[in-house]
């Protein structure tokens, strides 16, 4: 009416209307024809001072879940956009529901932040929302999501009836949900936590952990009986760790692996599911991050004829999706390669895959004994956890054999100190290491909501900017955070460090040097530490200076 469109009487009516049919005012004057959609969404927006959103620019599938029941936004017409702190983002058509405001407060227990969105397209999505979450219940109970039988040790008969038992039900299709919404979410983990008074659903997403679910603890025992029973672990056996594997056909021919962790503790067994996208060994290098030069020095490397390439870095960090690039890269029908892991994650057709298995006696000395006699050409060790496996691994590479292999160092300079450590000859490392790179992972800014950062000239320079750096034609970024991100951030992007052992490393090596010579050299020959890395990704927007800080050291 203030804005000129709606005389006083037409209001009444439609008042009066939406009371006899016990619909929303906003519904009924929407409706009639008398107001569009659009008019009404930038009248409400200026009259309250509420941000309006175009809806359409939306996705339903990134939109957060669980933090709101599906009825409270279906009877109400909302939809939560974002978390902040412990405040809703939530998209309304009328700011002025207080019982609305007042139901959500109380269920959640947060404070609402109105956005204002036009209804038509306010109802759409609540439709995409609550319809999208009701069909992917209706089809995981309808065999459309289902548990691959060659990885599962119960017959397919057993399953279907145990999703059918009542007492059983809601915990398998909890269980179903929980998956599904983390594979959506682009997760890499799930955490189920018990512990005296609650029981917690933690997702891992782009590095960072995320609080999704808190189901009544009274499940916790069938839910860790599940998981165990599809994952081929012993269900009586509540007292020691256990490790399994299982996998779930989604549709006609989407598989999805996980490997799956049980871990004994004060108040029942906490369950750690890691998700496995065989895909992402198929990204290419290009998707890496690796810079130009870096990317050469690597491409280098592998196709070497033998040699040793080490990736190293902390667990998470991206070694196994590296190696598998590299693998990727040289599966030809003409080479022979063998790889040996604990356990292994990605599968790739093509490739002579072992897992460990200490329990028998299978040991990565033992696999490598063994793939030395079956005529490879390039073997892949998960790990150089001890001595002998160090030892076979450095044979391997100084008689024609390229070996890809991790350790668990902070830098490419230290893991050459390490491996002294580890009580390997200088001239052994100098001889058959020909690569080092180190990486980090850190979370990609979203390039939707990203804001210029004012970040004073001395926080730079103490961040590791030269002056000369600083000239004025570039700026950094903050995260800012939008419905389509996670607080800011959006996917991750790797930082690297790429050290070719050149003749003037292999000198510093031989004559045991230490890791700061190694460091001053590799320096001198171009090659950028993962601060320096990182520092030139914050300086391409691609990251904030405050993830660069937080994941290096200098």
């Amino acid at each position: 009416m203030s804005a000129g469109r709606l005389t006083q009487k037409a209001a009444e009516e439609i008042y009066q209307k939406s009371q006899n049919n016990r619909t929303s005012f906003i519904a009924e004057l929407t409706g009639s024809g008398v107001v569009s959609a659009a008019d009404l969404a930038h009248t409400v927006s200026a009259v309250f001072g509420a941000p309006l959103l175009d809806l359409e620019a939306i996705d339903p599938l990134r939109l957060p879940k669980d933090l709101l029941d599906a009825k409270i936004c279906q009877s109400y017409r909302v939809v939560v956009l974002s978390k902040r702190s412990n405040r809703l983002i939530v998209a309304t058509a009328d700011p002025t529901d207080q019982e609305a405001a007042e139901k959500i407060k109380f269920t959640t227990q947060m404070g609402v932040d109105w956005i204002i969105a036009e209804y038509d397209k306010l109802n759409r999505l609540v439709e995409a929302t609550t319809k999208s979450t009701a069909e992917s219940m209706e089809n995981l109970t309808s065999g459309d999501f289902e548990f691959d039988e060659s990885v599962t040790e119960e017959a397919p008969e057993s399953i279907d009836s145990g999703a059918n038992e009542v007492e059983d039900a809601p915990v398998v299709k909890f269980l179903h949900k929980m998956l599904l919404d983390a594979f959506n979410m682009r997760a890499s983990d799930l955490h189920f936590e018990p512990y005296e008074h609650q029981y917690r659903v933690r997702f891992r997403i782009d590095g960072e952990l995320k609080e999704i679910s808190s189901p009544p603890i009274a499940i916790k025992d069938k839910l860790a009986s599940r998981i165990k029973v599809i994952s081929r672990m012993d269900i009586s056996e509540k007292r020691v760790p256990q490790d399994g594997r299982m996998k779930l056909k989604v549709g006609p021919d989407r598989v999805i692996d996980f490997r799956v962790s049980t871990l004994p503790t004060l108040f029942g067994e906490k369950i750690v599911i890691r998700i496995l996208d065989p895909s992402s060994a198929k990204l290419g290098i290009d998707a890496l991050g690796y810079e130009p030069e870096e990317k050469e020095r690597l491409l280098h490397a592998i196709g070497r004829p033998y040699g040793m390439i080490l990736v190293t870095g902390p667990t998470g960090s991206g070694k196994t999706v590296s190696l598998y690039t590299c693998l990727n890269l040289l599966n030809k029908p003409g080479v022979n390669i063998a790889t040996a892991e604990d356990p292994s994650e990605i599968n790739l057709p093509g490739v002579n895959q072992v897992n460990v298995n200490e329990k028998a006696g299978l040991t990565f000395a033992v696999a490598l004994k063994s793939f030395l006699r079956q005529d490879p050409d390039i073997i892949m060790v998960g790990e150089i956890r001890d001595l002998e496996t160090a030892d076979i691994s450095i044979k391997a590479a100084q008689t024609g054999h390229l070996v890809l292999s991790t350790l668990h160092t902070n830098d490419a300079p230290t893991t050459l100190t390490r491996m002294r450590n580890m009580g390997i000859a200088p001239f052994n490392i100098a001889s058959s290491v020909i690569l080092i790179t180190a990486q980090r992972l850190a979370r990609r800014l979203c390039p939707t909501c990203k804001a210029p950062a004012d970040i004073p000239h001395e926080a730079l320079v103490e961040a590791g900017y030269r002056e000369e750096d600083l000239d004025g034609s570039w700026v950094t970024y903050k995260a800012v955070g939008c419905a389509a991100c996670n607080n800011g951030y959006k996917g991750r992007v790797g930082i690297y460090q790429v050290m070719p052992i050149s003749e003037e490393i292999q000198r510093i090596i031989l004559r045991d040097g230490s890791a700061l010579e190694i460091a001053e050299q590799a320096r001198n020959e171009g090659v950028r530490s993962l601060r320096e890395s990182g520092l030139h990704k914050a300086r391409l927007g691609l990251t904030s200076l405050e993830e660069v800080l937080a994941v290096t050291n200098e």
